[in-house]
């Protein structure tokens, strides 16, 4: 028979190890949150066509950027290729900067099979295309980065931002 004053703890030790790892993953889990949330003022950091803070770090591994920002403010109308570079899985340009009221046309190449347009807040979605020449276009009226990226192409780096600047 097992000694009744030492029973209790040989169970309570596998829980309280438990509690310990999971106050452990979370305390980390938290940490690395934090370290993702926490950022600047929101400062551009540069000028002319470099690439601006607000969205350096988002395109670190976008497909074919290559820290330019395409300036095409004063412009009615851009168009983004997409399916583009050596794979087809990139937007071209990746970061565009558009002065407020124009119209961005997203147009399928036909290249790296089907792709979509998502914006990262959720404030637009296009559907899947595979197709040349299909189009998807939004009107960009505030001033403001709009960052969006392909669904199935997401982690291969199939990623793009839209600067809206006052001229």
């Amino acid at each position: 028979m097992s000694d009744p004053t030492t029973a209790g703890r040989d169970r309570a030790r596998p829980a309280a190890t438990r509690r310990r790892l999971i106050t452990a993953v979370a305390a980390a889990a938290t940490a690395g949150l934090a370290g993702c949330t926490a950022g600047g003022d929101g400062g551009d950091g540069g000028s002319g066509n470099g690439g601006s803070e607000r969205f350096d770090g988002y395109l670190s591994n976008a497909e074919g950027f290559d820290g330019s920002v395409a300036d095409r403010t004063g412009e009615d109308e851009v168009t983004v290729a997409v399916g583009a570079g050596d794979r087809g899985y990139a937007f071209d340009p990746a970061a565009v900067r558009v002065s407020p009221g124009t119209t961005v046309v997203w147009e399928w190449t036909g290249a790296g099979s089907r792709h979509n347009v998502v914006d990262e807040d959720g404030a637009f979605e296009s559907e899947y295309y595979a197709t040349e020449g299909k189009t998807f276009s939004r009107e960009f009226t505030e001033p403001g980065v709009t960052k969006y990226y392909c669904s199935p192409h997401r982690n291969l780096g199939m990623k793009g931002v839209i600067e809206v600047v006052e001229d």
